[in-house]
């Protein structure tokens, strides 16, 4: 029997390198070769224990990209030798109530890569046929890995921005998801504001595609924008509620503040700020599969690139730590390969 190795977590970020038995893949699945596997701050749930059962191993890891090489019972639209990435939601099941209405992103049957079943810290992976997304040839592996979730993640809240060509939208946070949604806010033909702490990445900021930046540790955010005629929308990615909360104060009428930096503490809103100017709040969790493969087309024909530091897989608890850091300009990718 063939085997491969792989990283499993068991409690808190207990890593332990294991050889596992290569099986097939069950009907409606696919095996992978696992080529990059982005390391992302989501990985915190299988990582520190933050699981149903955090003494059950599982593999960690959910921006993977891979060649096919098994397809299971069933699987039809998939061959061998395609390269695919799988990202955080693994596959909606088709029957639920939400994917029956076609709501695919809150199926209520899905797995988390690398969360309640394996991923891709490993030199095999193992992922649902409706989860496939498709890397179109000419993008990178190490690129298209964290285009999976963080790429995804502030593509899909952009795309929920109701605004004209050239109106004023915000990116909070300049870092693993930042600093992709200002290169998508631009190349969506927006004028974009950049917001982070410091005047160190007002240079990068330009280079990313920012038409505007605002140092929120020299100035009040929302007052800022309101000086450049108010946002249409932002895109808040620092885990930080304290951060976002002066933020809902900068929309023009009609403006959203648009969720998707997962943090500890809540976000304080005025109810007249909502209110008056009829401004909303919302959450955005990544896309399906589909809107993963519109993803990864977008960026690729248009040049939008993550920033990486490569560490090979047998680094994965480093690489792990150096993410948590924050160290890392700006994502992390395993490469299983080298």
């Amino acid at each position: 029997m063939a085997t491969f190795q792989a990283f499993e977590v068991t409690g808190s970020r207990e890593f332990k390198l294991v050889t596992r038995e290569l099986g097939s893949p069950e009907p409606g699945q696919v095996r992978l070769r696992v080529e990059t596997c982005g390391v992302c701050h989501s990985d915190v749930l299988a990582v520190e224990g933050l699981r149903a059962d955090p003494n059950q191993p599982v593999v960690p890891g959910h921006e993977i990209v891979g060649v096919i090489d098994a397809v299971g019972s069933g699987v039809t639209a998939w061959r061998v030798g395609e390269r695919v990435g799988v990202g955080y939601l693994g596959g909606q099941c088709g029957e639920c109530d939400f994917c029956r209405r076609g709501d695919f992103v809150n199926c209520a049957n899905q797995p988390w890569t690398g969360t309640t079943v394996d991923g891709g810290y490993a030199e095999y992976a193992f992922a649902r046929a409706s989860g496939l997304v498709r890397v179109p040839e000419g993008l990178a592996s190490v690129d298209a890995a964290p285009l999976l979730c963080a790429g995804l993640t502030t593509f899909s809240a952009l795309r929920q921005v109701d605004a004209r060509p050239g109106a004023l939208v915000a990116v909070q946070g300049i870092g693993g998801l930042g600093h992709l949604g200002v290169q998508y806010a631009s190349k969506l033909g927006y004028r974009v504001a950049a917001i982070a702490r410091g005047a160190e990445k007002a240079e990068l900021a330009a280079r990313l595609g920012a038409d505007h930046y605002i140092d929120s540790a020299a100035e009040n955010p929302g007052e800022a924008l309101q000086r450049l005629g108010g946002a249409a929308a932002i895109v808040a990615t620092a885990a930080s509620g304290s951060s976002m909360s002066p933020l809902v104060a900068g929309l023009a009428p009609r403006g959203t503040l648009v969720v998707v930096g997962a943090a500890q503490d809540p976000i304080e809103v005025s109810t007249s700020e909502l209110i008056f100017g009829t401004r909303s709040l919302v959450g955005s969790l990544t896309g399906s599969s589909i809107e993963n493969e519109d993803n990864l087309v977008f960026s690729q024909t248009r040049g939008i690139r993550p920033m990486t530091e490569v560490l090979p897989l047998s680094e994965a608890p480093k690489a792990y730590e150096r993410m948590m850091s924050g160290a890392a300009r700006f994502r992390v990718v395993l490469d299983a390969t080298a």
